[in-house]
């Protein structure tokens, strides 16, 4: 038995027409990068990064684990480099721009990147250490890297936000979008987070573009940092990538459920209550909590 679709794709057809397609000066219809290809990207970097713990490598002493790692990382940025073509073609097109060298730019900004990997990865052992020491359930570093929602989620910020930086908005949104469908943690790839981050649980964390996040934060599980209103401009346009989600300085603590809204200021070393609702700044050394419940019994008419 057949299904009778020829109406259907005929209907889909229309349907695509009213999505305003993407094309060059000559009228050709542009690839969009890939989230397939760009999750097999991130999952090559993630495994260069830790070879033995997402790898799967073994270490040895006559430089298997270092050819590993070379090839993986080869064959990763080669991935890369075709969906920042893309983008980059896409881009273009957007500003009515053409590209002068596409495979060079391309190549110089994944060339970059690969260069900014050490970095972040001495930025992720801080997180780590982070979490094993600020969670008294963890057993063994390896624990927290290969299971903690926290981990993981801010390793794929750690390398959304260097392509973020490098002008790739939506190979690092694709990124950042990967963690948050497997995490449940929602990081904007924009959002400037300092070393020894910590999301304890994590479902439901959000963190906006413009929030900064200094050094030894810890996060738990439905905590919002968001924006409080949003600028339009002359015609009721939004205006965007203006400076709207919260600072967070060192040292701070915010427990479960609490939401951040606006360009406000946590000082240092503050802790915010869990379910706590904040729009304003608070001064270093805070401690902000919800107001105490109050509970009126009326018992034999006293209070009445």
């Amino acid at each position: 038995m057949t299904f009778h679709i020829e109406g259907v794709v005929s209907a889909l057809k229309a349907a695509r027409g009213t999505l305003a397609r993407t094309a060059d000066k000559s009228g050709r219809v542009l690839d969009l990068p890939s989230p397939r290809h760009i999750e097999t990207a991130i999952s090559g970097l993630t495994s260069t990064l830790f070879p033995r713990r997402y790898g799967g490598a073994r270490a040895d002493s006559n430089g298997a684990l270092d050819y590993f790692v070379g090839h993986t990382l080869s064959q990763a940025l080669e991935g890369l480099q075709a969906q920042v073509i893309r983008e980059l073609a896409f881009t273009a097109s957007l500003a009515a721009e053409g590209i002068v060298d596409a495979e060079q730019t391309s190549r110089s900004i994944v060339q970059e990147f690969a260069e900014r990997l050490p970095g972040i990865l001495e930025v992720l052992y801080s997180d780590v250490r982070a979490a094993y020491d600020g969670d008294p359930s963890a057993k063994s570093l390896d624990e927290v890297l290969l299971s903690y929602p926290g981990t993981k989620a801010i390793i794929h910020h750690r390398l959304a936000h260097a392509l973020y930086k490098l002008d790739l908005p939506i190979i690092a949104r694709i990124v950042a979008e990967h963690a948050h469908s497997a995490t449940g943690i929602d990081i904007h790839p924009g959002a400037e987070i300092g070393g020894s981050f910590f999301i304890d649980h994590g479902t439901g964390v959000v963190i906006g573009e413009t929030a900064v996040i200094g050094e030894r934060v810890r996060l738990y599980q439905a905590v919002t940092l968001g924006a409080k209103r949003f600028s339009v401009d002359d015609n009721g346009a939004l205006v965007k990538g203006l400076p709207r989600h919260p600072i967070v300085q060192d040292d701070v603590v915010i427990y479960a459920g609490a939401t951040i809204l606006g360009r406000v200021t946590i000082g240092r070393g503050s802790v915010i209550g869990g379910n706590v609702w904040l729009t304003r700044s608070v001064p270093p050394g805070s401690n902000i909590v919800q107001a105490q419940a109050r509970s009126d019994v009326f018992d034999g008419g006293a209070g009445i």
